[in-house]
């Protein structure tokens, strides 16, 4: 592998991880295309670590209280100071809670189908993950309308259980290729009630889990991890994908908050369909 080769992976995988476009889809159509075979396991790792570094420390003051939160519900304890209700709970207090819980129940739903889908599906032709691109297009325009015709929403309340449940599914499917993961749990989290604030944020905190699962899920071939490439291309490759992956989940944080998902569709659709009309 070229550093220029490292370098371009390294931002397709910092654009597309986060961006609802479906990372795994565009890095098949890159290989397609540029015929360049199986990325290096090795150097994959270490890209999904450099994205999963930009998420943690993107939200880092919101894990943190997550990590409050569990401590106290491991532990008990209630809220020393500026509690409301019979609870004993401040309302942040209440929703983090909520939100832990709901991140256990998306995280287990997500595991078992992706599994499933792992030993029961084939690998995917490319035309398929062109289709699915025009598939993830679809759920987001219709998620979007969905979330402009629902008047209420629930931005500051956690995630309740049912609606973690539906993240769980739309993030299990999303590991299909040409799926995004993004687009699909966050169109999951709007579909179900969630409002467009937290459904930005509870879908990238759930995919740290998931990108651990990931991971370690990868090292059960750590001794196939061998393969020869240069500590450079690793270092330019992350690098890249850090950066990018930080702008680009900034990027998309605001456009969540003005409810323009669809303007993804109008990439994703074409694209889609010229990979139907190009790709044999």
């Amino acid at each position: 592998m070229t550093i220029l080769q490292s370098l371009l992976l390294g931002v397709l995988q910092g654009l597309t991880e986060f961006l609802p476009v479906s990372s795994s889809g565009h890095l098949a159509v890159a290989q397609h295309l540029f015929s360049l075979g199986d990325v290096p396991l090795l150097f994959d790792v270490f890209l999904h670590l450099a994205t999963l570094a930009a998420v943690v420390l993107y939200f880092r003051h919101d894990i943190l209280k997550l990590f409050s939160a569990l401590g106290k519900m491991i532990t008990r304890r209630p809220v020393d100071s500026g509690v409301s209700g019979e609870s004993g709970l401040t309302k942040t207090d209440e929703a983090s809670r909520k939100t832990v819980a709901a991140v256990i129940i998306a995280t287990l739903v997500t595991g078992v189908i992706g599994i499933a889908a792992e030993k029961m599906l084939p690998s995917l032709s490319i035309r398929f993950v062109c289709a699915f691109f025009i598939v993830t297009a679809c759920l987001l325009l219709f998620s979007q309308y969905m979330s402009r015709k629902r008047k209420s929403a629930n931005d500051g309340k956690g995630i309740s259980r049912k609606q973690a449940l539906a993240v769980g599914i739309a993030q299990g499917i999303g590991t299909l290729p040409g799926i995004s993961r993004s687009g699909s749990t966050i169109a999951g989290a709007l579909l179900s009630g969630v409002g467009q604030a937290d459904a930005g944020e509870f879908s990238f905190i759930v995919s740290i889990p998931a990108i651990l699962g990931a991971f370690i899920l990868e090292l059960k071939d750590f001794d196939k991890m061998s393969e020869s490439i240069g500590a450079l291309q690793i270092v330019v490759g992350c690098t890249a994908a850090f950066v990018v992956g930080w702008a680009s989940l900034s990027l998309l944080m605001k456009i969540i908050k003005k409810g323009k998902l669809g303007w993804f569709a109008c990439y994703l659709v074409p694209l889609g369909i010229a990979g139907l009309l190009f790709f044999k």
